[in-house]
């Protein structure tokens, strides 16, 4: 006979996720989901945008990390709103301490405005290379010079082959780099592409982090188990495990979208699980690292008062 709590568990679902159940994974306190989108209609769609998914609330949210076992979150502004950081500041808001933000800016960004995201718990900026409308690699440098004082970081979405193009750029940077997405390299560049090489040498400095965000999205081979990620997950925390972050990337616009099959983010944490090899290293990957880059244990962002 199965148990109603084990019946209960495997009932779990949540919105833009495939497969149900509680992950089998024994997933440490304060864990985080380190790329998270929102979307709401209630916010501007920037024009351009590429990617247009249904709205997906912090509620629907809230389902998934039953699944995953996380519990805190880091949002970042998608490239559907452009500049607009309503939906993150939303999003802040509804978590409260449990949670980071990552904005989207340009260089009209005033200094009140980044004051302003910084008391709400935004603590690093994007720019997204590949499918954003409002950033291009000219402002890489002069953005950085900008958050460099507020103790922000720099994430960056691009293609694979950008980063050896941008190389210089990316050297003598003030702030701290996060490369989305694996680096958006293909598991068949690993060990062979030189962006691979530079992303590692990064890393070992101690001057990036990667996120192994969005498997589904790199893989050469796919669903369901998307096995050829793993040697370029393993390459990255045999580096430097102080260094790697992972995210789920719910509500995965880009399955919505139709471009991939849509994952199933318990398996997600158990592939993170078999990637990292060890409890300790889980608790590094989930819980050190993104206290340490989102500053989790310190200096928690200031709450509204009515």
């Amino acid at each position: 006979m199965v148990s109603p709590a084990a019946s209960c568990a495997d009932a779990l679902v949540a919105p833009f996720s495939a497969g149900r159940g509680r992950t089998a994974v024994d997933v440490p306190p304060d864990a985080c989901d380190c790329h998270v989108h929102l979307y709401d209609a209630r916010h501007p769609t920037a024009a351009g945008a590429t990617l247009r998914p249904p709205d997906a609330s912090a509620a629907d949210y809230r389902q998934l990390q039953r699944r995953t076992g996380t519990q805190r979150v880091v949002f970042v502004t998608p490239s559907t709103y452009g500049t607009d950081n309503g939906a993150l500041c939303d999003a802040l808001a509804a978590f409260g301490t449990q949670a980071r933000g990552v904005a989207v800016v340009d260089e009209q960004v005033s200094d009140a405005e980044l004051a302003a995201l910084h008391h709400r718990g935004v603590r690093g900026i994007r720019l997204n290379l590949s499918l954003g409308v409002v950033n291009s690699a000219s402002q890489i440098a002069p953005l950085a010079r900008r958050i460099a004082p507020m103790g922000w970081h720099l994430q960056l979405l691009a293609p694979a082959n950008a980063w050896t193009e941008l190389a210089g750029a990316l050297a003598h940077l003030p702030v701290p780099l996060v490369f989305d997405h694996f680096g958006r390299l293909a598991p068949s560049m690993a060990g062979k592409h030189p962006s691979h090489a530079l992303i590692l040498r990064l890393l070992q400095e101690r001057r990036a982090w990667v996120k192994v965000s969005g498997a589904y999205i790199v893989s050469e081979q796919g669903a369901p188990g998307y096995e050829d990620v793993a040697a370029l997950a393993r390459s990255f925390l045999k580096a430097a495990p102080d260094r790697v972050l992972w995210g789920s990337d719910w509500p995965h616009a880009s399955a919505t979208a139709g471009h991939q099959a849509m994952p199933d983010d318990a398996q997600q944490m158990t592939l993170l699980a078999g990637w990292t090899g060890t409890a300790g290293v889980l608790n590094r990957v989930l819980v050190d690292n993104p206290s340490e880059l989102y500053g989790f244990d310190r200096h928690p962002p200031l709450q509204e008062t009515s």
